[in-house]
């Protein structure tokens, strides 16, 4: 559907004074954008001149958020997937009454400035969540969508409505390249996301030139293929068109694409419709000829017109509005249904029910062997009795990954109350939709997917850390332990690597009792990303690991020795701390002193005091031996240059899991005759 032309703003029609004030504004919004990219000499001023007049319409038609409380439960979300266009997002919060003073715009991408060069969740007051990596920005506001419709399935009941609110965002030509954007989409066409919609600057043009060099092909169609409402707004400056084309999306059932045809630095003489706008100041000569073209003062910069100021704060006001007709329902809501409304304030406020980790199972040696990934589906069923704010699936391997919720059915377009989703083989687009659902708010949403491929979501796991969002991933076979599908599938740098995200938290528990409490140390995680890294494996399980608070220090003493000071320290985690007990038990019979200890987290063990580190790890002890189905690299902090990894520093190989295990040393008699050289035995 194509929308033409119409008396507005573009229109060369004589204007109204109503049309006058949308220019004025939008000029507003253009020429703050620019002064800021050219006060910090960096940024990308393109977009935000050819997307105002479409975010103009957007936040002061449509958009129903409350400046003075933008976390209030029932606003609408609005996500910038374009990040690099930071300085429009900017420009509206400051001018819709937000709390980022003009002074903030002015010091864009400084150092402490709440103006970073792309919108930062927690950072900026209003701005939803973390973009400028493109795509991602897309996924989450699919993952918000999502979260909306379960909530309100879930709390809208007897004639309450009470969950009743809408998803935008902007996304631009490099949004719809990325892969990961498609992933999300197909996702939410096919769930019929109907409260969702993203509008396209469709302005044709990259930091590479015009978008024809490596894309040219029909993005309308393909979103309709995918089960989307598509509309095309022919003139990006036409704000009764904008305005209309937003209206209808609002009336189908269908997650809705607004194609708008903008121009790229809109106004700029030399640089409208270049790919110079794109990500560079349009410089002082070419900034002042932009302003002299669009009839803005050269001076002062950051200019905003009294009768635009005036104009953007009625907005404020409006928001109050919203939210007090919302608060005055939610009290009406209480009083006739207080459970519901208590269980909704709990999910909102993030609380935990009192005592709900009794709901976790406990698991005695007779219960194993146990593969870790099968405990850790049991301790997700019993959490969820008690947790209903759990939601997820995985990436097409849900028997594999036992992440499926019993009991529940699938959330879909016709069945929203249900927990499991179906993400189909899409990693990515997960990782960017359980992102969203977590900066919803309401829901703990997890996702999993065998540990090898959480290389194809790292983007979006780098993304959550950086936001402090508690998005639990189940990674399952977790070593070349899985066997024959063979060094395709067998993961062996991805702890490292996954270690080497800051804030993400990741635990890779030795039996089921140490799955039960990892799922625990997720669940009570609200600040942080927590990754479970588990076995397909069968494991034995010890009755020394059923104290859940030892996991939840990082590392602790597995097996100790006689006295406090070892002849030698065997360390690992998950499925290798079966292996260093039983080398520890053939060195102990030999007269060795051995000290076994498991680490299934790096990074809790790093929080713990260093007194307590040290009792763990007894800095005397410089006979110390680490033992893991992966890559060596960090193991170097635990074992010093006086000790020894057992590793797997190349690819595995397809055979059975326990002959992969053999033929690459993870066997006793290779740890012992290594810890033997240690101690020069």
């Amino acid at each position: 559907m194509s929308i033409e032309a119409s008396p507005g703003v573009s229109s060369s029609s004589p204007p109204t004074e109503a049309e006058r004030l949308d220019l004025l504004a939008i000029n507003t919004i253009r020429m703050l954008s620019a002064d800021g990219v050219q006060q910090a000499r960096s940024g990308h001023p393109g977009l935000p001149m050819g997307a105002a007049a479409m975010a103009y319409v957007l936040w002061t038609r449509h958009l129903r958020l409350n400046p003075a409380d933008p976390g209030w439960a029932n606003r609408d979300r609005f996500v910038l997937s374009a990040g690099h266009g930071s300085m429009l997002l900017y420009s509206l919060l400051h001018l819709t009454g937000h709390d980022l003073p003009l002074e903030q715009l002015k010091n864009f991408r400084q150092w402490g400035s709440h103006t970073p060069g792309h919108p930062e969740y927690r950072e900026t007051a209003g701005v939803e969540t973390t973009t400028g990596p493109l795509g991602q920005g897309f996924g989450n506001a699919v993952g918000m969508a999502l979260a909306e419709a379960r909530l309100a399935a879930e709390f809208n009941l007897d004639g309450h409505t009470i969950v009743d609110h809408w998803t935008y965002a902007i996304a631009s030509d490099g949004d719809l390249m990325e892969g990961v954007h498609a992933e999300a989409a197909s996702l939410a066409g096919h769930l019929r996301l109907g409260k969702l919609t993203v509008l396209y600057d469709d302005n044709g043009i990259t930091i590479d030139g015009e978008t024809s060099l490596a894309f040219s092909e029909d993005v309308a169609a393909r979103f309709a293929a995918y089960g989307w409402h598509v509309q095309t707004v022919v003139d990006g400056n036409d704000v009764g068109a904008i305005d209309r084309a937003i209206q209808v999306a609002g009336e189908d059932p269908r997650p809705s694409l607004i194609a708008v045809k903008t121009q790229i630095g809109f106004g700029s003489p030399n640089k409208q419709n270049s790919s110079s706008a794109h990500g560079e100041p349009l410089g002082d000569e070419e900034l002042a000829l932009t302003k002299s073209n669009l009839g803005w003062p050269e001076e002062p910069a950051f200019h905003i017109p009294v009768e635009v100021a005036e104009h953007f704060s009625g907005l404020a006001e409006r928001g109050r509005s919203l939210q007090e007709s919302w608060e005055s329902s939610y009290r009406a809501y209480a009083q006739a249904l207080p459970e519901a409304a208590g269980e909704l304030r709990r999910r909102l406020d993030g609380g935990l029910p009192a005592d709900w980790q009794e709901s976790l199972p406990r698991f005695e040696p007779d219960d194993g062997p146990l593969a870790t990934r099968a405990a850790s589906g049991k301790a997700l069923n019993g959490a969820a009795l008690v947790l209903p704010e759990l939601m997820g699936g995985s990436a097409d391997l849900a028997p594999s990954n036992k992440t499926e919720i019993s009991g529940s059915g699938d959330f879909s377009a016709d069945a929203r109350f249900h927990r499991n989703i179906r993400f189909g083989v899409r990693e990515h687009g997960m990782g960017a939709v359980l992102n969203g659902m977590s900066l919803h708010g309401g829901l703990r949403p997890y996702g999993g997917t065998f540990l090898i491929f959480s290389d194809y979501m790292r983007p979006a796991v780098r993304l959550a850390a950086l936001m402090r969002q508690p998005v639990i991933y189940v990674y399952t076979h977790d070593s070349i332990g899985l066997g024959e599908d063979g060094p395709t599938h067998q993961p062996v740098e991805h702890l490292a690597a996954l270690r080497a995200i800051p804030g993400l938290l990741v635990l890779r528990p030795a039996d089921a009792n140490e799955t039960a409490a990892a799922w625990r140390v997720a669940i009570e995680s609200r600040d942080r990303p927590t990754a479970l890294v588990l076995t397909r494996q069968k494991l034995r399980v010890f009755a020394n690991s059923q104290d859940h608070s030892l996991l939840g220090r990082g590392g602790y003493v597995f097996e100790a020795e006689a006295g406090d000071e070892p002849d030698l320290v065997l360390i690992a985690s998950g499925s290798e701390v079966g292996l260093i007990i039983d080398a520890g038990a053939r060195l102990a019979a030999e007269g060795v002193s051995v000290r076994v200890v498991s680490l299934p987290s790096w990074e809790l063990f790093e929080e713990q005091t260093p007194e307590y580190r040290d009792s763990v790890l007894p800095p005397t002890v410089t006979a110390r031996l680490a033992v893991e189905a992966g890559v060596s690299l960090g193991w170097e902090r635990y074992v010093g240059d006086a000790g020894d990894v057992i590793a797997i520093d190349r690819f595995g190989a397809s055979a059975p899991g326990a002959v992969n295990m053999e033929k690459f040393g993870f066997h006793v008699d290779n740890v012992v005759a290594r810890a033997k050289a240690l101690i020069g035995r």
